[in-house]
């Protein structure tokens, strides 16, 4: 399992992840990169699995009013439900959609997402990532 420091790594991707940050930098089992304001997150969950390599982790995140996210992309599936708020989203191949509160997405791994418009309200998002370990959990795109 991992530990809260070692979960850091996620802090920097909002949505997912949701800000930039350097793939170098951040990986499931490195150092975490320096926070980016107006984007926070709990871990409610964390576990090894489903198979070996692998880790799922539950997160709320929190994005303020008015902040960007930045376009990126997972080494694994990120499955969400948009608990309060709202924002565009743009996911590579597929439509840009307009999620508001009730509205759940996914994300396949490692195609780029992210980057629409900003929210005008805070947005609160329940995310699930099931992501290989040893891999950087968000790179920019």
């Amino acid at each position: 399992m991992l530990t809260r420091r070692e979960f850091a790594v996620f802090a920097s991707c909002a949505i997912c992840g949701i800000t930039e940050f350097v793939a170098a930098q951040a990986s499931a089992q490195g150092t975490p990169p320096a926070p980016t304001g107006g984007v926070t997150r709990k871990i409610l969950s964390q576990t090894d699995g489903p198979t070996p390599g692998y880790v799922t982790l539950l997160v709320e995140a929190t994005i303020e009013a008015g902040v960007p996210v930045g376009r990126h992309t997972h080494p694994g599936i990120e499955s969400a439900y948009v608990l309060e708020g709202g924002f565009e989203l743009p996911i590579q191949g597929q439509p840009t959609r307009t999620l508001k509160a009730g509205d759940g997405f996914q994300i396949p791994p490692d195609t780029p997402h992210a980057g629409g418009k900003a929210g005008d309200a805070k947005s609160r998002i329940l995310i699930t990532y099931v992501v290989e370990k040893a891999k950087p959990l968000a790179s920019p795109a």
